[in-house]
Parts: structure tokens; C-alpha cells; sequence
């Protein structure tokens, strides 16, 4: 049996999808609902935390963001490599059997 690898580009692509829609349902709920006003949390020191908290973990989701975008991009781009090499695996063993002059390749 050969060795080697195999890549499931299905898999690739849906890994992709998955962090495009995760990425775009962080769009829609922002942790800063929850921020409010003192009156909400019975106190200005607690609503200050509250406040700083969410600034800060929106921060991290936004770092989170861009890191999944940089993901997707290069799942993407490795799916199209894959393709690109294989398409011209393919263009070269099928100029091979299409081949309709000169010696058998496969006679040796």
C-alpha cells in the first residue's frame, strides 16, 4: 500500500462555514447588552464593573473575530491549492491515457 495522506476537502469546507456562521452570530448578540445602568444593578460600583467587564470581553471577542477570519481565509485557500493540484494530476494522467500516437507508456 502507498504511502501518504489523504485531505477531506468536504471537511475543510465545512470548518470553514462553521466559523462564518459562528463569526456572524457573535455579530448579531454583543456582550454589551448586559452593560446597564446603576439602577439596573442596584449599584454604581457593581454597574461600573459590569460595564468594564463587558468593554473587555468584547475586546477579546473582537481579537477572537479577526483570528477566525484569518482561519477561514487560509481553510479556503488551502481547499483551492488542493483542487488546483489536483485538476493538473488529473490534466497530466489523462493527456497520458488519451495519448494516441507513440509507445505505450505502460508497456516498460
Amino acid at each position: 500500500m502507498a504511502e501518504g495522506f489523504r485531505v477531506d476537502l468536504g471537511a475543510l469546507e465545512d470548518a470553514a462555514t462553521g466559523i462564518n456562521k459562528t463569526l456572524n452570530d457573535l455579530k448579531a448578540k454583543r456582550i454589551d447588552d448586559l452593560d446597564g445602568r446603576a439602577a439596573d444593578y442596584g449599584h454604581g460600583k457593581l454597574a461600573d464593573t459590569v460595564a468594564d467587564f463587558c468593554d473587555r470581553w468584547e475586546l477579546g471577542v473582537e481579537h477572537l473575530a479577526t483570528d477566525g477570519q484569518e482561519i477561514v481565509g487560509r481553510l479556503n485557500h488551502s481547499v483551492q491549492a488542493y483542487l488546483k493540484v489536483d485538476q493538473a494530476a488529473k490534466g497530466r494522467m489523462d493527456g497520458i491515457f488519451h495519448q494516441q500516437t507513440g509507445a505505450d507508456p505502460a508497456a516498460d
